[in-house]
């Protein structure tokens, strides 16, 4: 099978298509048959050698959609079946997604029922995912103000495109660290761009609630923008901080603000159903803002390192 293989911490030219074996089935595994995928940042800083755990050589990729080509459970995953497989240890501890075969433990893979082309359907995990579950914790209502701190990433992104389709007269406004996306944003679906210069949120708006996607480094500030009664939850670190500093919860969070978080690794077939459910109950539209080839996956993650960098980016390997 061709694949797209790391065997040594560095930049996007470390990004290698090789030709491996197929992998072999085992007890408690199936060969999924990979239609498409989408790229991460976690693959970023896997690849840059942060991630100390993982191995070289490694085939990376958290997340695939595609179609059970060999199984060790025919009941729940026969041949054939559409399925999808993200996070877990996929792509760390053993070979991921960045190839056409990809073999993962069963608890792993989830039946899908849906009717969306293959591009569509990579487009949705990891991102809407994490993006749904985060919309389920804020508790969204009509009346709220909504900030997005983050918001050109793919999660920001998807985040938005959800929370209009279901309340469309909700306002929600993305912060961004310069203003050369603003366009593209608004059309996005976004009420409002706001810059942030230096960590600090340069406006006077308060919200009540608040998808923080940059994380520990900006979240004090975040909170200061925030109504009383307010929800902020904190999924992501595009910040590059991972753990609060001199963080007094008592006294940042007085105004009676509620904290949480989103972590997409607790998954069951049960909840990414409900996420294609909503998919379809509301018509959202899912089209990834950039599809690319297993031979591009290098010039992928180039993009997403760039300034240019803008929604999810998706490789298609069948188009069938």
């Amino acid at each position: 099978m061709k694949a797209i293989q790391v065997k040594m911490a560095g930049g996007p030219e470390v990004l290698e298509l090789v030709d491996l074996p197929k992998p072999n089935l085992k007890e408690g595994w199936s060969l999924i048959k990979i239609k498409g995928f989408g790229l991460n940042r976690s693959e970023i800083f896997t690849r840059q050698g942060f991630s100390p755990s993982v191995q070289f050589p490694r085939v990376l990729g958290i997340e695939c959609v595609g179609i059970i080509e060999e199984t060790t459970d025919n009941e729940r995953l026969p041949i054939g079946q559409k399925v999808l497989s993200t996070m877990g240890e996929m792509g760390r501890a053993f070979d991921g997604s960045y190839a056409e075969y990809v073999l993962v433990p069963n608890e792993q893979i989830f039946p899908i029922q849906t009717d969306l082309a293959w591009a569509d359907f990579a487009a949705i995990p990891e991102s809407y995912f994490t993006a749904y579950g985060s919309m389920l914790q804020l508790k969204i209502a009509e009346k709220d103000t909504i900030l997005v701190r983050g918001a050109a990433s793919g999660v920001g992104l998807a985040f938005v495109n959800l929370v209009k389709s279901a309340f469309p007269n909700t306002r929600v406004y993305g912060s961004v660290r310069n203003l050369s996306k603003k366009a593209k944003l608004l059309v996005k679906g976004y009420d409002g761009i706001i810059l942030e210069h230096h960590g600090k949120l340069e406006t006077d708006l308060i919200f009540d609630k608040v998808l923080e996607l940059v994380g520990p480094k900006v979240i004090k500030d975040s909170i200061s923008h925030m109504a009383k009664g307010g929800i902020i939850c904190n999924t992501g670190q595009l910040g590059g901080q991972w753990y609060l500093e001199d963080f007094d919860p008592i006294m940042e969070l007085m105004n009676e603000i509620y904290l949480t978080g989103f972590y997409s690794g607790f998954v069951s077939a049960k909840k990414w159903q409900s996420l294609f459910d909503f998919i379809e109950q509301y018509q959202v539209t899912v089209t990834p803002e950039k599809v690319l080839s297993l031979e591009e996956v290098a010039a992928g993650h180039a993009y997403m390192e760039s300034p240019n960098a803008f929604g999810k980016v998706v490789v298609l390997l069948d188009k069938d």
